[in-house]
């Protein structure tokens, strides 16, 4: 079993930067890839990025290519989201995932964290 706790949201104006972290525990992290979704009220929630620390895999939603940027410090068992150029439509809650590639479907993820909210205000 895999926990994962997400931190770094918060308010920001449009254009600046924000930067969340995934923390993740648990038996088999290694084995995981971790990807960031993200849910804004009365929407759907929607994949933003994936790493896979197996081979290094990543992906990227086209609304965030270029201005988001995923990683991950092995050391810390931690995936972290890097924000920039930020616009008010990815206000949202942001939740990591963990699933056992990257992309994978939101169905193959298997543990989620709890959220961290991000707002971005024009």
């Amino acid at each position: 079993e895999v926990q994962l706790v997400e931190s770094g949201g918060g308010l920001v104006q449009a254009g600046g930067s924000l930067r969340l972290s995934c923390a993740a525990s648990g038996n088999t992290y290694d084995d995981y890839a971790i990807g960031w979704f993200r849910q804004a009220p009365g929407k759907e929630r929607e994949g933003v990025s994936c790493f896979s620390s197996s081979d290094g895999r990543t992906y990227y939603a086209n609304s965030v290519k270029g201005r988001f940027t995923i990683s991950s410090d092995n050391a810390k068992n931690t995936v972290y989201l890097q924000m920039n150029s930020l616009k008010p439509e990815d206000t949202a809650i942001y939740y990591c995932a963990a699933a056992w590639t990257c992309p994978a479907t939101i169905e193959e993820y298997d543990y989620w964290g709890q959220g961290t909210q991000v707002t971005v205000s024009s």
